[in-house]
């Protein structure tokens, strides 16, 4: 009896080292697409949203979340049953002059978001080696590049690197977190029941949908699952499919923790102490004395982590981007420069960083329509998807997230331009 009941014991240990080995083998694409929702723009919303409003917002960034769930799904299951990315799938689907109009929609997105990036790991290498801003951002541009570069060796090279950034963010907030001691009851409280206090609290609610529900990361999501796309019957897609779920779902829950955990932070070290903080280098000066100095070197490393790590990312997803809507025949390392080019130039003129990552979040936030849209139009076409044709709740789903995204839109700008209260 206790032999058979030690082999019906070892049969399961075998099976779920089975299950964790075949997860394990599809983990990557979402871990990637997660940094774009940990970059140096949440950094930037988050901060001033804790100092400015205590815990009100974290709710935002919980259904940011949930929706960005929902949209890095699609984006996945476009790319497995179609085998091709969005930007190739809209030029295949739509007239060229719509195609110019969303590669230059995308190619901004892009742009703004390696601009919050950039400038994230540079002020990094500043806060932390005090290195001049001019030559951290050329220094920031040399690693991205060599990152991305190391997609020729196989991506997932770049996942395991990506991985390992994603790891030191963790680490950081887990420590500021632990100093922070927070006011968990008041957490829990903003977690659930949301609310938004102000005009001021609208702008920094949007800035965060813009930097955790990310467009470029959508298209870019699109083309990291064909790395693992090998499989041509149905079955092997749904499979695939059902492990990037998997993967999706525990990514995109650890890029939540630290973006709450960053709101969560500013409002129990900054907001308790009376300090709205308008700049990055102000928040890591301020953890000093509030903290100690090893919660300082914490932040300005996550920092770094994030600049780096969202960087490749976002040069990735501009050269998926410049490629895919109207096919332009540039050579790769120059589509990576031209991504790049805009964050540097604004680093070399020396404009407030602080306020750029805040109005770079709030532009992507304009461009998601133009990402959303597109995708969900393509994955409700049957002769595109077959039988991963959104079904119909995933079609309400679709269209909620996308309403609620071009009303928060239209609300800013009514409160921007025409002095609502």
């Amino acid at each position: 009896m206790e032999n058979h009941e030690t082999i019906i014991a070892t049969e399961k240990l075998f099976s779920l080292s089975h299950i964790f080995k075949k997860v394990l083998k599809y983990f990557g694409p979402a871990f990637v697409i997660s940094v774009a929702y940990i970059d140096p723009g949440n950094f930037a919303t988050n901060i001033s949203g804790g100092s400015t409003f205590n815990y009100h917002l974290i709710w935002v960034i919980l259904w940011s979340n949930i929706m960005a769930i929902f949209l890095q799904v699609m984006a996945a299951k476009l790319g497995i049953a179609t085998g091709r990315n969005l930007p190739e799938m809209c030029s295949l689907v739509f007239k060229r002059k719509v195609n110019w109009v969303l590669w230059i929609a995308a190619e901004l997105a892009a742009m703004a978001t390696d601009l919050a990036e950039f400038l994230g790991g540079t002020l990094g290498l500043y806060l932390l080696f005090r290195i001049p801003l001019m030559y951290a951002g050329l220094l920031t541009g040399f690693i991205t590049f060599i990152i991305v570069y190391l997609e020729k060796y196989g991506q997932k090279l770049v996942e395991m690197v990506i991985f390992s950034l994603i790891s030191i963010i963790s680490f950081s907030y887990a420590f500021e977190l632990f100093l922070a001691k927070p006011d968990w009851g008041k957490v829990l409280y903003h977690t659930v029941i949301p609310s938004i206090p102000n005009r001021e609290a609208l702008l920094i609610a949007v800035g965060i949908l813009g930097a955790t529900v990310m467009p470029h990361v959508i298209y870019l999501h699109s083309q990291l699952v064909q790395y693992r796309n090998k499989g041509n019957t149905l079955e092997e897609k749904k499979e695939h499919l059902r492990m990037e779920k998997i993967d999706i779902f525990v990514a995109m829950n650890i890029a939540f923790i630290i973006n709450a955990a960053m709101l969560i932070v500013s409002a129990a070290v900054f907001y308790k102490n009376g300090i709205v903080v308008e700049s990055i280098e102000e928040a890591h000066m301020s953890l000093k004395p509030l903290l100690g100095p090893l919660s300082s070197w914490a932040f300005g490393i996550a920092l770094l982590a994030s600049g780096l790590s969202s960087s490749a990312v976002g040069t990735m997803a501009g050269q998926t981007i410049m490629k895919g809507f109207v096919d332009l025949d540039i050579p790769l390392n120059l589509r990576r420069l031209i991504t790049m080019m805009p964050a540097l130039i604004i680093i070399l003129l020396g404009i407030d960083p602080f306020k750029t990552l805040i109005i770079s979040q709030v532009i992507l936030s304009f461009e998601l329509p133009m990402a959303i849209i597109p995708m969900l139009l393509i994955t409700s076409q049957k002769k595109f998807m077959g039988e991963f044709i959104n079904t119909p709740i995933e079609k309400i789903i679709g269209i909620i997230v996308a309403s609620v995204i071009i009303f928060l839109n239209g609300l800013l700008l009514y409160f921007t331009f025409m002095g609502g209260a």
